[in-house]
């Protein structure tokens, strides 16, 4: 380059230079000025929130509020234990541990190595399997990580997977996809090809299942749910998996902790891969585990044995591959609950989850509800909302104001997951409270009353759920109402401890 050219440029790299460095000057001239909070006569490291933070404290005082005098009926939620919430703000929480027991990449994790292989040996032994032929990972920081880890692991990347899709019941971490857009990420890096439920009965056809499955060859069939009432039939599934050539990844995340009390069919005799969240009818933290298989996979017609190798494919996946540390008070948390879950209390109350469970969907029936499948097998009914003229979100929406916690829910036959048909309802959280089958009468008739009040201003409230949210905001007719149904709710509530913390 010419002299005089290197000068221009050099000139104006020092100009950029000289504005970027007033920049960052004004940036931190603008920072120093900021208005500090005085923390004098009190000690930052050592004060409760209570006195660190009053504006954060006051929001999870209000949050637990929230949870004490509504009724929760989100399927995918539960309120976990005082002894789990103590795991998840202890010192556990401190530690960072890149790596697994015995080969980590920091020193000092000698106890954490015990609490992770503590949380894995209690995992296995809540499901009665055999550690010589199952192996399980604990590290995932949810169920959406923990499916995606398994097919990093196993399927290769543009792969093929077959999922029940999400307005069938289906998760969205199963591969779903629009016509539009590829919503999961995992139909984004990988070929997703749904299965179908019947629109006339709810329930999976198996028989296109395994049609679709041999055209389509997936390298996974998950069989697993988000909103199905009815068991799975896992011995289907790994007839369809062997006759296409596929792992059979069963992601049990809402009836881990059925199958765990060993009332609802086991995934693990059938399956390669078992998948599970740790925090809905589990009733730990927000975490997820990973089980798989170990030993031999097949034998051919010469004898030759083919092995399982997950350990390593899984264990890479999730680290290094997706994460970095695991979230150690996490394990922690999920090792307390674990082992909760082998004691007869627990038995007991997923039996009640069951019980509670039925008792909400024959009470929403005699009050003349339409349920997908017609009832449910587990923890939760979906109740279809469109013969009334109504919509899922509509519902959801009056049912908050009234406290009544629950999410709208595609149906069988919807033709879009953005305007869904019906609510989902779970029995696990207010099982949680104490509630019985006849409380959970009085749950159905509560809901029962918010759709009636629904329908009463249906011709006023507007088409949109837009509209709707508008008319409730101005409307004193329908406040009035709803009003009433919401303290009646609290007064119901208020007679039901609630676990965890007292305060927050």
């Amino acid at each position: 380059m010419h002299r005089a050219g290197r000068f221009l440029v050099c000139a104006r790299f020092q100009t950029r230079n000289i504005s970027l460095t007033m920049s960052l000057e004004k940036a931190h001239t603008t920072l120093v000025n900021v208005e500090r909070i005085k923390y004098e006569g009190t000690d930052m490291l050592k004060d409760p929130i209570s006195v660190a933070d009053p504006e954060a404290f006051a929001i999870m005082k209000n949050e637990k509020l929230r949870q004490r005098r509504g009724l929760e009926l989100i399927a995918s939620e539960n309120f976990t234990t005082k002894a789990v919430c103590d795991a998840l703000s202890s010192s556990m929480t401190n530690k960072y541990s890149e790596g697994y027991p015995g080969a980590r990449y920091y020193g000092g994790n000698e106890h954490i190595d015990k609490m992770e292989l503590l949380c894995q040996k209690r995992a296995l032994e809540v499901f009665g399997l055999d550690q010589e032929l199952w192996g399980v990972n604990v590290q995932s920081l949810s169920g959406s990580p923990a499916n995606f880890a398994v097919y990093t692991a196993v399927v290769e990347p543009n792969g093929r997977i077959m999922g029940l899709d999400l307005p069938d019941g289906g998760h969205l971490s199963h591969g779903f996809f629009t016509p539009t857009r590829k919503v999961s990420a995992t139909s984004i890096f990988f070929q997703s090809m749904p299965y179908k439920v019947c629109p006339k009965t709810g329930l999976i056809d198996y028989d296109k299942l395994e049609e679709d499955a041999m055209l389509f060859r997936p390298k996974v069939i998950v069989a697993g749910m988000s909103c199905y009432a009815r068991h799975l039939d896992y011995q289907r599934f790994r007839k369809i998996a062997d006759k296409c050539g596929a792992y059979l990844m069963s992601d049990m995340a809402h009836i881990s902790g059925l199958v765990a009390a060993g009332i609802v069919p086991s995934p693990f005799e059938f399956s390669d891969i078992v998948t599970t969240t740790t925090h809905k009818s589990l009733r730990g933290p927000r975490g997820a585990l990973i089980f798989y298989r170990k030993g031999v996979r097949s034998v051919n017609a010469k004898g030759e044995k083919t092995m399982y190798d997950l350990h390593d494919r899984i264990s890479q996946a999730v680290f290094p591959g997706l994460q970095g540390g695991p979230h150690n008070h996490t394990i922690a948390g999920i090792a307390v609950a674990l082992r909760q879950c082998i004691t007869t209390e627990f038995v007991d109350y997923t039996k009640q989850v069951v019980a509670n469970s039925k008792a909400l969907a024959e009470r929403l029936k005699e009050l003349g509800y339409a349920l997908a499948t017609d009832g449910t097998d587990n923890h939760l009914c979906l109740v279809d909302l469109r013969p009334l003229g109504l919509d899922g979100a509509k519902a959801e929406h009056v049912l908050d104001l009234a406290h009544i916690a629950c999410n709208k829910n595609t149906c069988p036959g919807d033709v879009s997951a953005l305007r869904p048909g019906g609510i989902r309802l779970g029995s696990p959280a207010l099982t949680s409270r104490g509630f019985k089958e006849a409380d959970f009468v009085e749950v159905a008739n509560f809901i029962d009353k918010a759709i009636k009040i629904l329908l009463n201003f249906k011709d006023q409230s507007g088409k949109t759920i837009k509209d709707l949210k508008e008319f409730t905001a101005k409307s004193e007719a329908f406040n009035k109402e709803i009003d009433k149904l919401r303290d009646g709710v609290e007064a119901f509530t208020a007679k039901f401890d609630i676990p965890g913390n007292d305060e927050f």
